[in-house]
């Protein structure tokens, strides 16, 4: 599973504090998988590597299903998803998994509307019609109803997609299938739909920079990379017919409306909560519980205490969401199944 150098034995401190690590030699962890908390996770890994030089951790942000497969077929240490794990995924990984979700954050949409306003509003009849290809123009009736008093352009909108195998895909899909059946019975839900129209990029940077380079363009991305390029976001219709902004009030409330069950898979495809933004989710990490080499085992287990513990509190600086208190115990207990 990777390419793993030999270790010796390690001291394990607390969640919260610093681990100690006693290595006589190097180690070497592989990992591949989701884009959207990628910015996240480098932070970490470097940040870890800065205490513990003698442990690398290198990650490859591929999209969550190259993420999956990889893990699934034995060649990478541990793998990320943004949609956890089925069922029918991990039967076939011989050696169990453990779903661990390590942090949350939400999808936006980000646009590029030159002569457009400085606050977009979209209802879910809009942003659903955008994507299905009924709605074709920024000066649509059904975009100009949430935004009274503003003058909209009629540039043609290109929606743009995820060409790739993508959780970022999954959490928006499931979203758009809870709200629309149209799109529940056309597209549906998948790391990977047929999207009616549009153009595709790589990763939720190949979105986000062809967002940038295309005016009237609006997709799906990870808030945190929509925050660090300063792309607008539209203020989005919930659940309840607020309209409301991504940030860490409303994806809070979003969070507050799903309890995580014993195996840590939950998913928040049309949080209720009147203060709740739309779109947020969490995303995982995928181990194995059972390592040949008990030195990987231990060294993986001391990175991820550092992520729930330290690594926390980089989360809202690069656009993510700091995880509850009880997700961070519930975390740390299924780490006791990793051997």
């Amino acid at each position: 599973m990777g390419k793993v150098l030999l270790a010796a034995t390690f001291a394990l401190g607390m969640v919260g504090a610093s681990v100690v690590v006693v290595l006589a030699a190097n180690i070497t962890l592989q990992g591949t998988g989701a884009t959207f908390p990628a910015p996240l996770y480098q932070r970490w890994f470097t940040e870890y590597n800065k205490l513990h030089p003698e442990v690398q951790i290198n990650y490859q942000a591929l999209g969550s299903g190259a993420g999956v497969k990889q893990f699934q077929d034995g060649l990478v240490n541990f793998g990320a998803s943004d949609a956890a794990m089925t069922d029918e995924e991990m039967a076939v990984v011989k050696d169990g998994v453990v779903l661990l979700p390590m942090t949350a954050g939400s999808v936006v949409l980000s646009y590029n509307l030159p002569g457009g306003p400085k606050e977009l509003k979209l209802s879910r009849e809009a942003y659903v019609g955008i994507f299905l290809g009924t709605i074709t123009n920024w000066n649509d009736p059904k975009i100009a109803a949430a935004n009274p008093g503003v003058t909209l352009p009629a540039t043609k909108i290109t929606p743009v997609t995820r060409s790739d195998g993508s959780g970022t895909t999954f959490v928006f899909t499931q979203h758009l299938s809870a709200v629309s059946d149209e799109w529940k019975k056309g597209p549906g839900t998948g790391k990977s739909v047929n999207f009616p129209l549009g153009v595709g990029g790589k990763g939720n940077p190949g979105v986000t920079a062809l967002i940038k380079q295309t005016p009237g363009a609006i997709g799906y991305v990870e808030y945190g990379y929509a925050k660090q390029t300063q792309m607008p976001m539209a203020i989005l219709e919930n659940k309840s017919g607020n309209y409301v902004k991504a940030d860490k009030a409303s994806e809070n409330a979003a969070l507050a409306s799903v309890e995580l069950p014993a195996d840590l898979r939950a998913w928040i495809p049309d949080p209720p909560a009147p203060a709740a933004y739309p779109i947020v989710t969490y995303t995982w990490l995928l181990l194995y519980k059972k390592y040949a080499d008990p030195k990987i085992s231990e060294a993986l287990k001391s990175v991820i205490r550092y992520g729930l513990g330290d690594g926390q509190k980089f989360s809202e600086e690069l656009g993510y969401i700091p995880l509850p208190a009880n997700v961070v115990t519930a975390v740390s207990k299924a780490l006791e199944q990793i051997s």
